[in-house]
């Protein structure tokens, strides 16, 4: 089994790669749409910090590969008064007429009826295609996985093998054939789960594909979200396609080390 499929994105309608990619790094052009066509990656994250590698690869896939790409919008707005023109910067920057997802960024409360009512707005305007919410708060995240009227079509949480909450406080709730797709993020933690002088005594260092395959063996994870830094970056992440899933020995070599980071190691 490998994770090279894509796979139905909840109730988004959309079928996604297992690995989406960030724009806040710098992957050149070239190596993201290699990876479109070679390797199915198709989500497309461009979120506050913006580089031009995503921005060129998303101008030359989109005109002739648009139904088959999934591209994200990110907003950090409090007030829902930058929401707007934040979103129709983004689809001028990308030459696109419509996002597929706007994420309505780190929020750790419910989010304010203001500011869903313009995202809601967007949406109904053709804009945006479906809603999603970033959390940090796995209570909240946890209520709106269990609750099939909210109105967030996709989850975004921190999920890697020191930060397992997800595992008892969302992921449980997705019970529904409706339910919301999900992405996780950190998997590597920032890269402290791959740095050798944080490991427990006398164990290697896991590699990066290591990481993204423990958050991806829970069949609930739809996708997981890299940022890689460069080319070699991406590809060492792609690595985890080819993989497949963690078996038994390898979730807990990754829980143990997650384990002894997360307590300072």
């Amino acid at each position: 089994m490998s994770f090279r499929s894509t796979v139905p994105w909840g109730r988004t309608g959309l079928s996604v790669g297992r690995i989406g990619l960030g724009a806040s790094y710098g992957v050149s052009a070239s190596a993201i749409e290699r990876a479109f066509h070679e390797r199915g990656v198709n989500y497309f994250y461009w979120g506050s910090m913006r580089r031009r590698g995503m921005r060129d690869a998303v101008r030359r896939i989109a005109p002739a590969h648009r139904s088959a790409i999934v591209v994200a919008l990110q907003s950090y707005d409090r007030t829902g008064f930058l929401m707007e023109p934040f979103v129709t910067r983004g689809l001028r920057a990308l030459a696109i007429d419509r996002a597929d997802v706007l994420i309505l960024g780190w929020h750790q409360r419910p989010v304010p009826r203001r500011v869903l009512d313009v995202a809601l707005g967007l949406k109904e305007r053709g804009l945006v295609g479906c809603l999603a919410i970033s959390s940090h708060d796995r209570s909240l995240l946890g209520r709106l996985a269990a609750d099939l009227e909210q109105p967030f079509d996709v989850l975004m949480f921190r999920y890697n093998a020191a930060h397992r909450g997800a595992e008892s406080e969302i992921l449980p709730l997705l019970t529904a054939a409706n339910r919301p797709g999900t992405i996780a993020y950190t998997a590597t933690r920032w890269g402290r789960l791959l740095d050798p002088n944080r490991m427990p005594g006398g164990e290697p260092a896991p590699e990066a594909a290591d990481c993204y395959r423990f958050a991806l063996t829970d069949p609930r994870v739809d996708m997981v979200l890299a940022g890689p830094a460069s080319d070699d970056e991406l590809d060492e992440a792609l690595e985890a396609l080819d993989r497949g899933p963690l078996d038994e020995v390898e979730l807990a070599r990754l829980r143990r080390i997650g384990d002894h980071v997360r307590g300072g190691g």
